[in-house]
């Protein structure tokens, strides 16, 4: 059935929204807004799988547009791009005919530093990873040459329907064998903290930072669904390391060890500027909101470290808090969504790796550094980070 041309530019411009992460709430709001500027009277819904557009004639009638979307590659530089153009268009600064070229010009957008930057991109965020979880050099190293094991599997997915449906466990899997085997000459390499920093881009901090979102601003339906899905994300990771680690004893004699910490502290934030520094690679945030992305990542990071004195649930959610405030500025400052600086924080604040942490002390019975009540911790960071949200909301529009 041919799309009536009023509504063509509407449908266009929803299924991009969606494909590049921009939150339900806003999605809806976004097409509401575009429909009143043309003079059409619409609904719309946007769910993680799919979007229902419903447009009311004069007649009483409607046309309805039901679209299957499936969510697209993690891009951040892509959601602030098509926000930017939405706004264009309802400013009148550009057409509609113009905002539809710009769209699609988006997919033909390469990578910000190619193949080789998001490779050293993997390396560089697990290997720094590692050193922010206290570990050793060992430790740190190991998981820096894993990370290029993880990049190239995801590399392959890009090619391969059958590896991007198995990625997360796959990757995990390999992971967990190669930090086994790794730790055979080398001992001293802790394979818990190595496993868990080498698959560190993979924890699904953006569909948990954006479910959690929408779940606050009421969009139960999206919210839950991609809460859901971020859950099993993190549960085809926990079989791909429960795989590996049954495996390992078939190929040598592998013993936990005491971790020894050989790094000195003033590592920390060199370490924390490379991770921060790869995920807005992965991200392919645009460059100019790379500063300050880097900025609130920063700021996120210390603020939970000067808080500690007060507690997890008091620090993640002050913390939480000073994230979306500083998302919202950076956003009005720079003319960007706010999510573009909210994701980077809200990793920083360690909700997923934490909750891997905690899952994996569970079902692996594994002797990760401080693993006494875990699941009160992952619970206690989940809920700051919701309390936060939530009141950041409360005070300020939401966007």
């Amino acid at each position: 059935m041919k799309i009536p041309q009023q509504y063509k530019f509407i449908i266009l411009l929803g299924k991009a929204l969606h494909m590049y992460g921009v939150p339900s709430y806003k999605i809806q709001n976004y097409l509401t807004s575009i429909a009143e500027k043309k003079g059409i009277k619409g609904g719309f819904m946007d769910t993680p799988t799919w979007i229902n557009y419903v447009f009311y004639l004069e007649d009483d009638h409607t046309y309805n547009y039901i679209e299957s979307v499936l969510p697209g590659d993690l891009n951040l530089g892509a959601l602030s791009k098509v926000s930017e153009i939405t706004d264009k268009v309802l400013d009148g600064i550009i057409d509609e005919k113009q905002a539809a070229i710009e769209i699609n010009d988006i997919k033909k957008c390469k990578k910000m530093l190619g193949n080789i930057g998001e490779a050293c991109a993997f390396i560089f965020s697990a290997g720094a990873f590692s050193v922010i979880l206290d570990t050793n050099w060992a430790s740190a190293i190991a998981a820096a040459f894993l990370g290029i094991f993880v990049y190239a599997l995801t590399y392959l997915a890009s090619k391969s329907e059958y590896i991007s449906s198995t990625l997360e466990a796959l990757a995990a899997f390999v992971v967990t064998i190669g930090a086994g085997l790794l730790s055979i000459p080398f001992p001293e390499i802790n394979i818990s903290l190595t496993i868990l920093a080498s698959i560190i881009i993979l924890i699904p901090g953006l569909a948990i930072t954006t479910a959690l979102e929408e779940i606050t601003s009421k969009s139960l339906v999206s919210g839950t669904a991609k809460l859901a899905d971020a859950i099993v994300s993190l549960f085809k990771q926990f079989f791909g390391v429960i795989l590996g680690i049954s495996l390992l004893p078939f190929l040598g004699d592998i013993n936990p060890n005491s971790l020894k910490n050989d790094i000195p502290t003033w590592m920390d934030p060199i370490a924390i500027f490379a991770l921060l520094l790869g995920l807005v690679v992965v991200m392919r945030v645009r460059k100019k909101d790379v500063f300050l992305a880097l900025v609130t990542g920063f700021i996120s990071y210390y603020i939970t470290i000067l808080m500690a004195f007060t507690g997890l649930l008091i620090s993640i959610f002050v913390g939480t808090i000073i994230v979306v405030l500083l998302s919202k500025l950076w956003s009005k400052i720079n003319n960007s969504p706010k999510m573009v600086f909210l994701t980077p924080g809200i990793i920083m604040l360690v909700p997923g790796s934490k909750a891997f942490i905690g899952l994996s002390t569970v079902f692996l019975k594994s002797g990760v550094e401080h693993s006494t009540s875990m699941g009160e911790q992952v619970l206690l960071i989940l809920l700051g980070i919701i309390g936060g949200l939530i009141f950041s909301g409360s005070f300020m529009n939401n966007e």
